[in-house]
């Protein structure tokens, strides 16, 4: 049992907490994530680190409310215990001096690239950082993303803040302008990351993305997690997860992540039916 210490909302269904986890918080590096059950009889499911204090033994985790059990954890309270917090898991991002670098996030990705960038800029890296988000209310963690950047391009699809467009548009001028580049990091959606690679695919760019397949139990024994890359079966829990973006079967992810989409739909009415539910029993007593 894991217990809550702090919570805090970061944009509609996006909520960040910080959780006691001491040995955790001492060895997790960036890019590696934890399992996450909320309770007993709970589904397993990844979260991304996003930052860790080891003097206080605590880790945060952001966490969209997408899924019935993405939404039963938003539902926690500072106090509150989760079932089980299993990590760190995932081979660590390569941090190293590349020379100049850009770590893009997309959505609750942000959450996820900020600990990549903060470490490729200790490392000695410039760092252009591009987040992006449907609209200006959904935009994360821009504060920290700032102080873990050189530069930082924020972009909203419907031009409400920042960049009016997609994060793939300053990444192209860039390389329309001839700037260097001499890696690039993505975490976000499966379709910006598949988008992001086509972009640095021509230029040659060497491309890094975090996979976010299906995952059951992290270890590599239930294969639920499985991807093609290179034309190889690789494990997103042990192999990655993070992998070169030009050779990823980003077709086959979408596919794979599609799979349960009906059950999870399902799954979520039914929850959300039984919370108001108890809310007007709550409203009657």
């Amino acid at each position: 049992m894991r217990k809550i210490v702090a919570k805090e909302v970061l944009a509609p269904g996006i909520k960040k907490f910080v959780i006691e986890h001491p040995q955790i918080a001492r060895k997790r590096q960036p890019g590696q994530f934890v399992i996450v059950r909320v309770h007993p009889e709970g589904e397993r499911f990844p979260l991304t680190i996003a930052d860790a204090d080891p003097e206080r033994g605590t880790i945060t985790l952001v966490v969209q409310e997408i899924g019935h059990s993405t939404l039963e954890l938003g539902r926690k309270e500072p106090g509150d215990f989760l079932m089980d917090v299993v990590g760190p898991l995932g081979r660590p991002t390569p941090i190293r001096h590349y020379g100049r670098v850009v770590c893009m996030g997309g959505g609750v990705g942000v959450a996820e690239i900020y600990p990549v960038a903060r470490a490729l800029k200790e490392a000695g890296n410039e760092v252009v950082g591009i987040i992006g988000a449907r609209t200006r209310e959904l935009v994360i963690m821009e504060a920290e993303m700032r102080s873990a950047t050189h530069q930082l391009i924020v972009c909203t699809d419907d031009g409400s803040y920042g960049v009016h467009g997609l994060v793939t548009r300053p990444l192209q001028e860039m390389i329309d302008r001839a700037e260097r580049i001499d890696h690039v990091f993505c975490i976000g959606p499966v379709p910006m990351m598949k988008a992001v690679a086509e972009v640095t695919r021509r230029p040659g760019i060497p491309t890094s993305v975090s996979l976010n397949p299906i995952m059951v139990d992290g270890t590599g024994m239930c294969g639920a997690c499985r991807v093609t890359v290179g034309g190889v079966t690789r494990f997103a829990c042990v192999d990655g997860p993070d992998f070169d973006a030009h050779e990823v079967d980003f077709d086959e992810l979408m596919k794979r992540l599609a799979q349960y989409r009906v059950e999870e739909q399902m799954s979520l009415e039914m929850l959300r039916r039984r919370i108001e539910e108890a809310g007007l029993a709550r409203a009657a007593s």
